[in-house]
């Protein structure tokens, strides 16, 4: 007799962590991927989607890469050991990643963002953009340039 396979727990996958309004407000030239220094209960809250990049941001202290601000809010069903949702987190980067941004952050203009958070090969991971600030009218080109695309992508939807 065949197995019953609804008896199976669900292997979802761990949804990753967006910086939406990253790409919208600055330009991304460069961009690194880095390990981070986590608790448990972070892993379990990142690994359940249920963190926040939108205020978070990274800077070199002390020759060491920090991200400030990201809020992971604390897992449910951790009772003893919470940990703290906005608090400091070191990132992990070879040293000459870490001195060849560092000098590019000097530049006028450019600033580490944390795009996303992800999982790769069980280990949490996110991806840090070198980026310089769009003025207003870069904005609103992006924006025409997004609706042309929608709008082409529509009329050839509708001709198939």
């Amino acid at each position: 007799m065949a197995k019953d396979k609804s008896n199976k727990k669900d292997n979802k996958a761990p949804a990753s962590i967006q910086n939406r309004k990253a790409r919208y407000d600055y330009l991304i030239s460069d961009t690194v991927e880095a390990g981070m220094v986590l608790v448990g209960s972070e892993v379990k809250s990142l690994y359940s989607g249920l963190g926040n990049l939108t205020d978070a941001y990274c800077r070199v202290v002390n020759g060491e890469m920090w991200l400030f601000n990201l809020d992971i809010e604390p897992y449910e069903k951790t009772s003893a050991f919470q940990h703290e949702r906005r608090r400091d987190r070191k990132c992990l980067l070879h040293r000459k990643e870490i001195d060849t941004l560092e000098r590019k952050t000097l530049e006028k203009g450019f600033t580490l963002i944390p795009l996303s958070i992800y999982f790769k090969d069980g280990r949490a991971k996110v991806l840090i953009g070198l980026g310089r600030g769009k003025a207003n009218y870069d904005k609103r080109a992006s924006i025409a340039e997004k609706d042309t695309r929608k709008e082409v992508e529509q009329a050839r939807a509708l001709r198939f």
